[in-house]
């Protein structure tokens, strides 16, 4: 393919447009209202898109939305944030069921029929070399960012549409394996999440028993681990023979701590070193990779210990509640405990225990700069404990849920690699379309 397309200005491919287009400050402070309760559009904002579609709206009346008519959004479409932290984030606008509109600091690039196909122009502009083209007009000093104008005069390859599509199909192909994978790790987070609450939250099996019912879904082995009769607590009524005492009395608080910047041999190795910033969905679970890595050697003389797989994570200062468990040995810094079950009380329950009790202990935090939860904030939570048979029980019945959430991650993680890396290949003539197709299984 190297020599059998040439590039272009943005500007002559793709109508590129933004909020302020409509209006001069003044206008635009005069004609548009935002709403927090649903309305006639969605305000789309780059805040949407990182919280996966979920986060709470902002709405603009039909009014707003007429007057917003230079920017309105439609499904597919193509935004990049322009200003702050994440300035250069590419995303597409899903089909949210309402008109749409765009939020300030973006730009919306539409590519002009039959010059670019869309899905490989957003596949461009979120790899290598489309990053790279917009990371060279960034400016700044306070916050980085880049105005519409300087977008427009970036290069952007056109290749035949024919090739375009060919190669929008194949990494669309990863992206949809990709998608696959989260969703059947909702899914399973979901029964993990479920399994839980009816054990140890309902009580089901406990109260089937009282009634003389066979608990659902349990072999009998398991079955017997739970009671058939319930007694008083300070939590009120529990299963017999369970106890109710201090968080703290049945974990293990694991400290993090940030190595020596100025000692090479601390960094760059291949120990994940955990921040706030790595924390994954509630959906994922599993943090599997961070952008900073310590080494092993000389580890056990700097601020970090490496903690083992499968232990909690917990955001304790500034964003607190913040839950992971570790799919490989990993670090952690000092804004961070890791938390583990004492001897009897398994993994994986003592993740979904964090899990229920996250907010009473954001409830419980204090700090006059920071939220804070310290190894105090963890005596002063009662919770209710089964004899540590049963969270073994638990475990055996989680782990093959959990562990094919971590092998999607996993799975997912390498086919973003592998969609990341073809297409720079195919653009210099490296790949052929036909060899990437059969790479990606078409």
């Amino acid at each position: 393919m190297a020599g059998d397309w040439k590039t272009e200005r943005i500007s002559a491919v793709a109508n590129v447009t933004d909020f302020v287009a409509n209006g001069s400050f003044e206008s635009l402070r005069n004609n548009v209202t935002y709403r927090s309760e649903p309305d006639h559009a969605i305000l789309v904002r780059l805040v949407d898109h990182n919280a996966g579609w979920k986060s709470d709206f902002v709405y603009v009346d039909k009014a707003t939305f007429s007057f917003l008519k230079k920017s309105v959004l439609f499904p597919g479409d193509i935004v990049i944030a322009n200003v702050g932290a994440n300035a250069g984030t590419v995303f597409r606008v899903p089909d949210l069921g309402k008109p749409m509109t765009l939020g300030p600091n973006a730009v919306l690039c539409r590519p002009l029929e039959g010059t670019l196909n869309r899905d490989f122009f957003y596949y461009y502009l979120t790899g290598r070399d489309g990053q790279n083209s917009i990371t060279s007009i960034l400016g700044g000093s306070a916050q980085p960012k880049f105005n519409k104008t300087d977008f427009r005069s970036l290069q952007v390859p056109v290749l035949p549409l024919n090739e375009q599509k060919a190669i929008a199909h194949i990494l669309g192909t990863l992206d949809d394996k990709i998608e696959l994978n989260q969703k059947m790790n909702e899914t399973l987070e979901a029964m993990a999440q479920a399994l839980f609450k009816s054990w140890f939250v309902d009580f089901d099996p406990v109260r089937a028993k009282l009634e003389g019912r066979k608990p659902a879904g349990l072999d009998p082995a398991t079955a017997a681990l739970f009671p058939s009769t319930f007694q008083d607590s300070p939590l009120g009524q529990i299963p017999k023979g369970w106890e109710v005492c201090p968080l703290s009395e049945k974990i293990q608080l694991l400290s993090g701590g940030t190595p020596k910047t100025s000692e090479p041999t601390y960094w760059d190795g291949d120990i994940p070193w955990y921040s706030v910033r790595d924390a994954p969905s509630e959906t994922d679970v599993w943090v599997i990779h961070t952008d900073k890595h310590v080494t092993r050697l000389g580890i056990a003389n700097s601020a970090a210990h490496i903690f083992p797989e499968k232990t909690t994570i917990i955001s304790a200062r500034g964003t607190v509640g913040k839950l992971a468990l570790t799919a490989v040995p990993m670090a952690m810094n000092q804004s961070c405990y890791g938390v583990r079950g004492i001897t009897g009380y398994c993994d994986y329950f003592t993740y979904y225990l964090l899990r229920e009790a996250t907010a009473q202990l954001q409830q419980r935090t204090h700090g006059t700069v920071f939220d804070t939860i310290t190894t105090e904030t963890f005596k002063t939570l009662d919770c209710i404990f089964p004899p540590p048979k049963i969270t073994a029980a638990f475990d055996k019945l989680a782990e093959p849920l959990l562990g094919q959430i971590r092998a999607n991650i996993h799975q997912s993680r390498t086919l973003a690699t592998l969609r990341d890396t073809l297409l720079p290949k195919l653009l210099s003539g490296e790949l052929k379309i036909q060899e990437a197709e059969k790479m990606v299984g078409r």
